[in-house]
């Protein structure tokens, strides 16, 4: 059975300094909770093309960005105190800057996982910033005996994406601190 949650932020930097940092798949492990210990194996990255207007110009420099046809070898340790890694290749499927991009499992845990990344300017208190949405499609694999592990699974990630709300800020404001 395909499960499916969203959750959002609101963090205060520019949309396109947001989208940045979500584009570069470098930045991913920097996200994952700890414990899980993720790591990229391997890397096919098809680098979007430039985004066109002033907009390109608040990216840092290099930007990397991870376009359509990007894939990723993934690996991660779905236990602590286990020494067992699970392998997932993801693709990117879907990228327009500024607004959001797609990542599809290829092979791995699930038996179909999909996550659209979202951004949006959106003004909070007064103040502007960026709305980074998450929306994740996913199917646990084994059928009726997959879905009886379903809800471990949701929570689990649901756990994963509240660390990560924890992190962003923090990230961004290191980011920002830094010399260009």
């Amino acid at each position: 059975m395909r499960q499916r949650f969203v959750t959002s932020q609101w963090v205060p930097y520019p949309l396109e300094v947001v989208f940045g940092f979500f584009a570069n798949p470098n930045n991913l492990p920097l996200l994952t909770p700890e414990p899980l210990k993720m790591r990229i194996d391997d890397m096919k990255l098809v680098q979007a093309p430039a985004p066109a207007g002033t907009a390109a110009s608040l990216l840092p420099a290099p930007a990397i960005a991870a376009g359509v046809g990007t894939e990723m070898k993934l690996s991660f340790q779905p236990a602590p105190f286990v020494p067992l890694r699970v392998s997932w290749v993801a693709r990117i499927t879907e990228f327009a800057w500024f607004d959001h991009f797609c990542d599809e499992q290829v092979s791995g845990p699930f038996a179909f996982f999909r996550h659209t990344h979202g951004v949006q300017t959106k003004t909070q208190q007064g103040r502007a910033g960026t709305e980074v949405t998450d929306e994740v499609e996913f199917e646990v694999p084994l059928g009726p005996i997959g879905a009886l592990g379903g809800g471990v699974v949701r929570r689990q990630m649901e756990q994963m994406f509240r660390t990560r709300q924890e992190r962003l800020p923090q990230i961004l404001a290191a980011q920002a601190r830094k010399p260009s």
